[in-house]
């Protein structure tokens, strides 16, 4: 399991708008690399959003947001036009990326218990090098609890 100030492995995956998202080649960015469990479901929207109306605030501290899950692209791409997200989806469908941050976990859904995604977020730093995990976190109020963290680290 990564922990804060590990390096993070190079990843490719392909994301919304006919991208490939590869960590190694953002520059002087931070990134806010998001794990949500499904598309356009009540707590994944929620979060989604509240990234969404913070992504102006985001990119002043110099950070690039993305979320991922296991969603296919045509999923993500409804997902992103539905709710007018400014920033990538990118898609695990073979679960290399969920592994690499160890958020795949055995959750109970309606009694049963499945294996799905913790919500849980990361921050990446330009060097590649994990600042800080946030995992099985609530929806509500987490982007922004996200944006004080970058703020008081400047």
């Amino acid at each position: 399991m990564l922990q804060e100030n590990d390096i993070v492995p190079n990843f490719k995956l392909p994301a919304t708008d006919g991208k490939v998202f590869e960590l190694a080649a953002l520059e002087k960015q931070t990134l806010i690399l998001y794990f949500y469990p499904k598309d356009a479901t009540p707590g994944c929207t929620t979060e989604a959003e509240q990234f969404r109306d913070l992504a102006e605030e985001f990119r002043r501290n110099n950070c690039l947001i993305a979320g991922i899950s296991r969603d296919s692209i045509a999923s993500h791409e409804k997902f992103k036009a539905r709710y007018n997200l400014p920033f990538d989806l990118l898609s695990d469908t073979e679960e290399t990326v969920c592994t690499l941050f160890s958020v795949i976990r055995m959750k109970n859904m309606y009694g049963k218990q499945v294996r799905g995604i913790e919500r849980s977020t990361f921050i990446i730093r330009p060097d590649r090098t994990l600042a800080h995990a946030y995992r099985n976190v609530k929806a509500p109020g987490h982007a922004a609890e996200i944006l004080r963290i970058i703020q008081s680290s400047d």
